[in-house]
């Protein structure tokens, strides 16, 4: 049974900073790509930060660039995301995603919570 557990949200004051973690199980997290979702109330997820899974590639979404790092430790199953300067508008659920693209394989976490407010 694949499983991805995220942990690191909170509440961080504006301009602050936080790290998320995924852990996965049940599947050989080499060969997946990660990727970290958002989703804001009342919006759709999006996607913030993905790695892939041969060279750990990284790629962001525009609004994250620059403050924003995703990463990956093969040897603990697990994928980061290091958040910095937070705003507001960073306020959502973050969620973990694993991805095997040649076996159309997709697993999801179950969200963690960050909230960004004074």
């Amino acid at each position: 049974q694949v499983q991805l557990v995220e942990s690191g949200g909170g509440l961080v004051q504006p301009g602050g900073s936080l790290r998320l973690s995924c852990v996965a199980s049940g599947l050989i997290f080499s060969r997946y790509s990660m990727r970290w979702y958002r989703q804001a109330p009342g919006k759709e997820r999006e996607l913030v930060a993905a790695i892939t899974s041969v060279d750990s590639t990284t790629n962001y979404a525009d609004f994250v660039k620059g403050r924003f790092t995703i990463s990956r430790d093969n040897a603990k199953n697990t994928v980061y995301l290091q958040m910095n300067s937070l705003s507001p508008q960073d306020t959502a659920v973050y969620y973990c995603n694993a991805f095997h693209r040649l076996l159309s394989l997709n697993y999801w976490g179950q969200g963690t919570q960050v909230t960004v407010s004074s």
